[in-house]
């Protein structure tokens, strides 16, 4: 069943007397409970493409429905209602706060969302049960990571949006990091989306998108898809 659906969406911006079109008429549609990676190099709109599904920026034109509902219409108080109840933001940088300890960090998005999980349970999923007193500098990457997905998890969003969030990680905690991201779209039924320009995480998807200049270059579902044990890193 799809979850999202974009229609001619096209993203300006302007620079002065210069236009620059980040996004260029894209059609898209995503259906729930899959995998999904988008996929495409520096500059090609992948990020603008997440940041308009995230309710982070707004199209210039077009519509974009999520749950049948036209979010590219809300104001800054629906869009930020939608943030909180829709969806879940995983990034390269962990944006943990650095005072607070990681079941804090965790536990903070009941402040925000009304259908919160327990942070406790969602530390226990990504295998951090024991480190919930310690502080982020006391962690490494991969676990601060994991925290920052057990974080966006504990806001019960339908839909966890990643901005390539392996690119700080050594290529073992990596896989470590997109096995527990690719639980949660099989096991909770979660749709994730990963923006990356790393080829091999492609081969883990469910549906790859490929964007260049803009625009969709090619949407293809995959049969099989790799496990990440599968993947030659």
């Amino acid at each position: 069943m799809s979850i999202v659906e974009f229609k001619d969406v096209t993203r300006i911006y302007t620079n002065g007397e210069h236009e620059q079109k980040a996004l260029d008429g894209v059609n898209l549609s995503l259906d729930e409970g899959k995998f999904i990676v988008i996929l495409g190099p520096s500059g090609a709109g992948k990020s603008t493409l997440l940041n308009m599904l995230g309710g982070l920026d707004s199209p210039t034109s077009g519509t974009i429905k999520v749950n049948g509902k036209d979010i590219s219409t809300l104001n800054g108080n629906e869009l930020a209602d939608y943030r909180a109840s829709t969806v879940g933001f995983v990034f390269q940088f962990y944006n943990l706060i650095p005072t607070l300890t990681v079941y804090e960090n965790v536990a903070l998005v009941k402040e925000i969302s009304k259908d919160a999980l327990d942070a406790k349970k969602m530390l226990d999923e990504v295998g951090l049960a024991d480190h919930m007193q310690n502080f982020p500098s006391e962690l490494s990457g991969g676990e601060q990571q994991r925290v920052s997905i057990a974080r966006a998890l504990a806001k019960n969003p339908k839909i966890l949006l990643c901005d390539e969030p392996t690119g700080a990680l050594d290529s073992e905690t990596g896989v470590l990091v997109l096995k527990l991201l690719l639980s949660m779209a099989r096991n909770y039924g979660k749709t994730i989306v990963v923006v990356t320009h790393n080829q091999n995480i492609a081969k883990m998807a469910d549906v790859v998108i490929r964007v260049k200049n803009g625009k969709i270059k090619s949407c293809e579902e995959q049969a099989v898809p790799m496990s990440a044990d599968e993947v030659e890193w």
